[in-house]
């Protein structure tokens, strides 16, 4: 059974508008995503979405820490620790989701002038020989310091102070350790533009957007 031309014209569009991984990271500028690095993205993002909401919460406790002494004359040692502990775990928290957007700060004024595939060679070796390394490091130091914290029930030196302080020293290992999750993820994209290894997909179409839209 012969296909009509409208058909024959609808196939061509199709396999026309399907752009390859590789081709996308190419025309986007970006590092080509894989099935690994699209989970561990999703999975920081959302906590680090989920994290952000702390920064109200420091910003409430600010303002009524402020509203308290100055207006009231009547300040509170808790309320400032908890301020302080509250902007701590916040940005722990959401360090993380700065690596996955790439929105941290990058001190390297030549990167912007290399090939995307350059880049890629630039930031796995810093990835795997210096960053992770490091992280690994800390996170083996700061477990033992919040584990210590929980077992004899650490809290503030302030008769007033706050407690429970095991709870602001263990977003340290977690805020870090999501860090790392980041970047290794980010190690894996760059895998996947050097090796092709793991294989390339599609970064999945945001809500209310045309998929074919990002493959112009």
């Amino acid at each position: 059974m012969s296909k009509g031309p409208s058909q024959i014209s609808s196939q061509h569009s199709c396999q026309t508008n399907a752009t390859p991984p590789q081709e996308h990271a190419a025309d986007t500028g970006e590092l080509p995503v894989n099935g690994l690095s699209q989970r561990l993205d999703a999975f920081v993002s959302a906590v680090g979405r989920l994290s952000s909401w702390l920064w109200l919460a420091v910003l409430v406790v600010v303002l009524t820490n402020v509203f308290s002494r100055f207006v009231l004359s009547a300040g509170s040692i808790a309320l400032e620790e908890l301020s302080w502990h509250l902007f701590g775990i916040a940005m722990m928290l959401t360090l993380g989701f700065a690596v996955v957007k790439d929105d941290h700060v990058r001190v390297d004024v030549l990167r912007e002038k290399f090939s995307l595939r350059a880049q890629a060679i630039i930031e796995l070796a810093g990835i795997v020989l210096l960053a992770l390394p490091i992280i690994a490091l800390m996170i083996d130091a700061l477990v033992p310091y919040a584990y210590k914290a929980f077992i004899y029930n650490e809290r503030s030196q302030a008769p007033s102070g706050l407690p429970y302080r095991f709870i602001f020293k263990s977003a340290l290992p977690i805020g870090l350790l999501l860090v790392a999750m980041a970047l290794f993820s980010r190690g894996l994209r760059c895998m996947t533009l050097l090796f092709a290894f793991p294989r390339a997909v599609l970064p999945t179409a945001k809500p209310g957007t045309n998929p074919s839209s990002q493959s112009k």
